[in-house]
């Protein structure tokens, strides 16, 4: 590859061909004037087949702690764990601005406050940009996924745009959240893009992931049909489907307990940054023990670290 000033190059430290760990970094220019941009700063979580006895495994920053004084921004997709979860234990090593909309923000800020980190460097992006770091312009574009404000982004470079897609589900009617704008991303390729940088768990498994609007009735017909207390439990992260199972239990005549603190802090991170304008009216376990176990749902924390 020529190295001359146009030279436009990337570099994952993690997340590429694993579930977990997303760190891509990308960089223009040359030697000591390249700038760096970093996409995501994530953690996978360890199992007891391979890792016993490790909760989180990070990706390692060395290189770009390195040349920290060269990175110019990081950017954030969205708010799961293996984009955002090791950002609060690196950023030190980084010492660069944080970029990411509201939602992902809130959480980030809470991670920076437990590492008892000055919130200072986090950007909330409330538009959608560009934002202008080094010779990078950044735009936020919106994609559906399980978690609000999910975000693709166009990079745009003197040699050329990348379009790094984040995790994301084509949907119609996702309940929460703007449908798959798949206008819009004809229109960003019309315009000419260098690279595509896809990352979509599960995208090589055949057959077709229905919307999250087809499953609310059954959720409502299933959860009436029991007897007694019913409980469910899924990522806290999935808060589409947390407003679904809500729905569906009012629907059926519960009232909703929210069990498990990562459970708590999602709904009132929807609720604060506007995401969740509908969601059922919850009590408290201690409130539950005196309603009849018929009349009681109770959402629970799942498992990937979010309990």
């Amino acid at each position: 590859m020529s190295l001359d000033d146009s030279e436009l190059v990337f570099v994952p430290l993690g997340g590429a061909g694993q579930i977990g760990m997303n760190m891509y970094l990308y960089g223009h220019g040359r030697g000591k004037d390249r700038r760096w941009i970093m996409v995501d700063c994530g953690v996978s979580f360890g199992d007891m087949e391979n890792s016993p006895g490790i909760e989180l495994v990070m990706p390692d920053p060395a290189f770009i702690a390195a040349r920290k004084k060269q990175l110019v921004g990081i950017f954030l997709t969205h708010a799961h764990e293996d984009h955002i979860g090791a950002l609060g234990r690196l950023w030190p090593r980084l010492e660069a601005p944080v970029y990411a909309r509201p939602f992902t923000a809130l959480h980030v800020k809470r991670k920076f406050e437990e590492a008892g980190l000055s919130q200072k460097p986090i950007k909330v992006v409330d538009g959608l940009g560009p934002i202008e770091v080094g010779p990078f312009k950044v735009r936020f574009q919106p994609v559906t996924h399980s978690i609000p404000e999910t975000s693709a982004f166009v990079i745009d470079t003197p040699a050329g745009r990348i379009l790094h897609t984040a995790d994301f589900k084509v949907d119609a009617d996702p309940q929460l959240g703007p449908a798959f704008d798949h206008a819009a991303i004809e229109a960003i390729g019309a315009e000419g893009v260098q690279a595509l940088v896809c990352d979509s768990t599960n995208v090589f498994l055949e057959g077709r992931g229905g919307s999250e609007a087809e499953v609310l009735a059954p959720l409502a017909d299933a959860i009436r049909s029991c007897k007694g207390a019913v409980a469910a439990t899924t990522f806290a992260s999935n808060v589409a489907r947390l407003r679904s199972l809500a729905l569906a239990a009012s629907q059926a005549g519960r009232a909703v307990v929210l069990v498990g603190r990562a459970m708590h802090r999602m709904i009132e991170a929807s609720v604060e940054t506007g995401q969740l304008r509908d969601f059922p009216t919850v009590v408290s376990e201690d409130e539950a023990k005196r309603i009849p176990a018929e009349h009681v749902f109770y959402l629970v924390t799942g498992s990937q670290g979010e309990g």
